[in-house]
């Protein structure tokens, strides 16, 4: 995958003559990675850092303008978008149809003709994960059987995670019992915005333990932490505290994942691989609805940490309409029409 240099809208339609016999794409890196290790608590590591905003903003706000990638390219990278999905059901009237409905989609994200027409044939890609709810954990395994994607589960008194810590643990532990293979725990951010930074870091070790051989994504719940100086503390202790990834939001607040948070998160990330040698994913969540999305995140990644994080082994997404967008913009590719929206059910 490479990005190309800007050129006139004219030449950015695709068209039947440029869809290639077979799309090239790297060998996909399996779901799971070494676990960090974490650190004891280093306050110096982040008590005195400043965060320009307008200066992240200005990052931020070119990344769209600034890199295009068109055509072939532009389908290599949607298909490594959808690769690194969280597949995501988390409603209140979730049954377990609905979860096998969402595995089948999981196992199968495009239909079999555009994987055809992609050259994808021999190994057909499928999603980085199915979340659900912890009582829809049991369904979800089964109904994923044999495909190797990993089922999360979010936890820890999601959304707000302000119920007593021993219920969010043993919810944690239920979570792990029952298949699943990665744990999306929210942090309590009262403990943020009141700088209680040891009390943040020993729980975040308590369901780090709870997880067992689960890996462990911490939702910081960015929306409500009120500085980019926040975002950037509560990563740095949530790594520390042996996160091995750190994600952006639940979905349920006002404001979800947001290019400049992101960014700010990202650089935490990287400060924190410099000091420690450990390499942690990321996770945006929440807003992320369409291809051109994913493509911003995409691109903010490659050129924030490189090549290496393009892999559902340290980048996932969580979503659930955007995949729906991305097999649009791919039949797009392949045949030179735009279907409805509709057309592309997500289950």
């Amino acid at each position: 995958m490479k990005t190309s240099p800007k050129k006139s809208a004219s030449s950015s339609k695709p068209a039947v003559d440029d869809a290639p016999s077979k799309i090239s794409l790297p060998a996909l890196t399996h779901a799971h990675h070494t676990r960090n290790a974490g650190t004891a608590l280093q306050l110096d590591w982040f008590e005195t850092v400043q965060v320009n905003l307008s200066a992240t903003e200005r990052r931020t706000a070119t990344l769209g303008g600034r890199r295009t990638v068109k055509k072939t390219y532009q389908a290599a990278w949607l298909v490594k978008a959808l690769q690194c999905i969280d597949l995501t059901t988390l409603a209140g009237d979730d049954t377990p149809g609905r979860v096998h409905r969402l595995a089948a989609k999981a196992r199968r994200p495009i239909r079999a003709d555009i994987v055809e027409a992609l050259g994808l044939s021999d190994a057909p890609p499928t999603v980085g994960a199915v979340c659900v709810y912890p009582t829809m954990v049991g369904p979800a395994v089964k109904a994923l059987e044999g495909s190797g994607i990993p089922v999360a589960s979010v936890a820890t008194g999601f959304p707000t995670g302000l119920t007593p810590l021993d219920q969010r643990l043993a919810e944690i532990r239920y979570a792990v019992d029952m298949g699943a293979g990665e744990i999306d725990i929210v942090i309590n951010r009262s403990q943020v915005l009141r700088q209680e930074w040891t009390a943040l870091y020993d729980e975040i070790c308590a369901m780090r333990e709870a997880c067992g051989p689960a890996h462990l994504k911490a939702i910081l719940g960015t929306g409500d932490l009120r500085t980019l100086r926040s975002v950037y503390k509560a990563s740095m202790v949530a790594m520390m505290a042996g996160s091995d990834f750190i994600k952006t939001s639940t979905g349920k607040e006002d404001v979800n994942a947001t290019l400049p948070v992101s960014l700010t998160m990202l650089r935490a990330l990287r400060d924190y691989g410099d000091l420690t040698g450990e390499k942690v994913g990321f996770k945006p969540a929440g807003g992320l609805k369409t291809a051109k999305d994913a493509m911003n995140w995409l691109i903010l990644m490659k050129e924030e940490l490189g090549r290496e994080w393009l892999e559902p082994n340290l980048f996932r997404i969580g979503a659930s309409s955007m995949l729906a967008d991305i097999e649009r913009q791919l039949e797009h590719f392949v045949t030179g029409r735009y279907a409805s929206a509709s057309h592309h059910a997500l289950a």
